[in-house]
């Protein structure tokens, strides 16, 4: 049962909350201001799997939490929505720099806030279950000079992402960066499923079957996804292709205020600014290259 921090300063807003989660699955905590929020993820037993945060409070406010909680190892892979009526590009880009990965503007519709859940539900598994790979494979790739892997599905994109991951400094973060991209490969490159598309099965919590469902067409059963690793002196350089007709990268290399408020489509902004050196796109854009430093061996990044 996933654990869900929710903070309002206004009751009414936390009893709306409360029934519109009712029906779900949800061990809900509810408090009405920053500092109580605070005080309850810095319990050295607390547990949340996800934290649903008013951005305007007396006191503390959402921006103040959000940041402590970036700052603290222990809580930063937490995903936050913020819920807020301050919607104005800027108000976004801040709470989107500050780590606020999820938006939901005020008021909002029970079935809107069921599916952002679920989205960052979704993603915050897919993490952990990255970070629990990485232990499975930790003495595997210590002489690979260059290497190519080839995969079809969502699951053997998160595997592949978790083991390759290892040759990076920050394993943890790399493992999502490259696990963004592969997917992207094989949903978007391969299967032709957009963001406008992706959106709206996720509304229908339908996404993942409708993948299964592509992956199973004739036309798609030949269709892959390729990484391919290669070392020189300073870095670890990957070049993911897949079969598909490329699509317009410029529009998701930056977190976009007119997406924030989407369940999805914003991987590959996340994955440039945490996981990667550089990012480049070779036109179409079916071909990405990304880069990361080398661990020298006494455990180092190259520099």
């Amino acid at each position: 049962m996933a654990k869900i921090l929710v903070v309002d300063d206004e009751p009414f807003n936390l009893d709306i909350v409360a029934e519109y989660l009712d029906e779900m699955d949800f061990e809900l905590v509810m408090v009405e201001s920053g500092e109580a929020a605070w005080a309850e993820l810095e319990r050295p037993d607390s547990s949340f799997d996800l934290v649903l945060l008013d951005r305007m409070m007396p006191g503390m406010d959402g921006i103040q939490v959000l940041t402590r909680m970036k700052a603290d190892p222990r809580l930063q892979s937490i995903p936050v929505i913020m819920q807020t009526a301050a919607t104005s590009p800027e108000q976004i880009r801040e709470g989107l720099a500050a780590g606020a990965f999820y938006y939901l503007t005020k008021p909002f519709e029970g079935e809107a806030l069921q599916t952002i859940i679920r989205s960052a539900l979704d993603d915050m598994r897919t993490r952990r279950e990255l970070s629990a790979n990485l232990a499975d494979h930790a003495l595997a790739l210590g002489f690979l000079g260059e290497g190519e892997f080839v995969i079809r599905t969502l699951q053997e994109a998160h595997k592949l992402a978790s083991f390759v991951a290892l040759l990076g400094p920050q394993p943890e973060t790399l493992a999502m960066g490259l696990s963004e991209l592969l997917v992207n490969g094989v949903e978007h490159g391969n299967l032709g499923i957009d963001f406008a598309e992706k959106s709206r099965l996720r509304e229908a919590d339908r996404w993942e079957s409708e993948v299964e469902r592509r992956l199973a067409l004739p036309e798609n059963v030949c269709k892959a996804v390729r990484l391919r690793v290669l070392r020189d002196e300073e870095r670890w350089v990957f070049e993911i292709a897949d079969d598909g007709p490329g699509f317009d990268w410029r529009r998701f290399l930056d977190f976009d205020p007119e997406r924030a408020f989407a369940p999805n489509g914003r991987g590959i902004a996340l994955s440039r600014q945490l996981s990667f050196s550089s990012l480049t796109y070779i036109p179409p854009g079916n071909v990405v290259i990304v880069t990361v430093p080398r661990v020298r061996a006494g455990g180092g990044a190259a520099r």
